[in-house]
């Protein structure tokens, strides 16, 4: 199996890829899974929607890796890429199944402090499960996606808005405001990093359905 290796830029990687190393895009994947999974919570979806989306997602990106331009970062293009399919998987649910995809206590995966071993996960408690939801549920999406981006997946003010195609002002905008309505209730307890984690656990099982998915393509 293939690490994270730092050995190799984003652009290394591509270029070994479109040349015909497929193996190597398990690396890309790897590398994004945790942003990818936090874009499809914040939109939002439930876990299993998440991971179909970002399964959706990876494929879509390999399949067209020789189109990337690198005009953008290859993180802000496969952002992009999740943010379309989410979109457009939205405008196919009805007013009943998006209120029906509120996150579910059972789909809340589990957070970290400062550390992705299983062992130092922590698992939320109901009461601030429901503190949480509350208060996303309660941010308008604009707001949310931008907070995600910017807070949650670390983002630039530059790559959030190319991501979302806004202006820098507006990324400005958005976050202070998303800011004001969860500190008092999130922050408090929790550090924006710690947010809708996609752990570890999750992330063999993303690359074995992406990397068989893109076998089967051949």
């Amino acid at each position: 199996m293939l690490t994270n290796g730092t050995e190799y830029t984003d652009e290394a990687l591509i270029s070994r890829i479109v040349r015909g190393e497929t193996a190597l895009f398990e690396l890309l994947i790897r590398r994004n899974n945790t942003y990818l999974y936090k874009v499809g919570r914040a939109y939002p979806y439930g876990h299993e929607d998440t991971q179909d989306l970002m399964q959706d997602t990876f494929v879509a990106a390999y399949l067209h890796l020789g189109q990337f331009e690198r005009r953008s970062s290859f993180r802000t293009w496969l952002v992009r890429i999740m943010l379309h399919n989410c979109y457009r998987k939205r405008q196919k649910w009805s007013a009943k199944h998006i209120a029906a995809a509120e996150i579910q206590p059972g789909m809340v995966p589990a957070f970290s402090r400062g550390s992705e071993t299983d062992t130092n996960q922590t698992v939320m408690n109901k009461e601030l499960r429901s503190v949480i939801e509350q208060a996303l549920e309660r941010l308008p999406l604009d707001y949310r996606m931008v907070f995600t981006l910017r807070e949650m997946n670390g983002m630039n003010v530059a790559e959030t808005a190319e991501a979302l195609q806004i202006s820098p002002a507006n990324v400005k905008v958005r976050l202070n405001r998303a800011k004001a309505q969860l500190r008092r209730e999130v922050e408090r307890s929790y550090s924006a990093g710690e947010l809708f984690e996609f752990n570890l656990v999750y992330c063999d099982a993303m690359v074995s359905r992406v990397m068989e998915k893109i076998s089967s393509l051949k």
